[in-house]
């Protein structure tokens, strides 16, 4: 699976800024164009990364239990990859995520509210 030699994908990188951003919804969009386009295995580290902003805008609007659906299907997608593949680092993503939906789960959807947003972290990578 790893397809980590080369470049992101242009959409990718404006998607991976946009997460940085906070804007969740629009990363999502970008990285799902990154990942039409895209033929090889990389467009399932696309998924994975776009799972995690699409879990991390249900958090932000207060929907617990989608958040918690969607942030599975980002580990399936993220699991397999090294630690870093293209200047992402991966290894960081998935603990950034671990740590979010821990908090998330601590709360519960009851006291969803006081999540602590600075847990949502920027994705790391390497702007080549």
């Amino acid at each position: 699976m790893n397809d980590c030699t080369g470049r992101l994908h242009p959409a990718a990188i404006q998607g991976l800024r946009l997460f940085n951003a906070g804007e969740y919804f629009e990363a999502h969009e970008e990285l799902e164009t990154a990942w039409r386009a895209e033929p090889g295995p990389i467009r399932s580290l696309y998924q994975g990364i776009l799972q995690v902003a699409v879990s991390y805008l249900h958090l932000t609007r207060g929907n617990y239990e989608g958040a918690l659906k969607v942030h599975g299907r980002s580990l399936k997608w993220l699991r397999a990859w090294p630690d870093s593949c293209r200047g992402v680092d991966v290894a960081q993503l998935r603990r950034d995520a671990a740590a979010v939906f821990a908090e998330a789960e601590r709360l519960g959807p009851e006291r969803l509210a006081a999540f602590d947003r600075s847990l949502l972290k920027p994705i790391s990578w390497t702007h080549a």
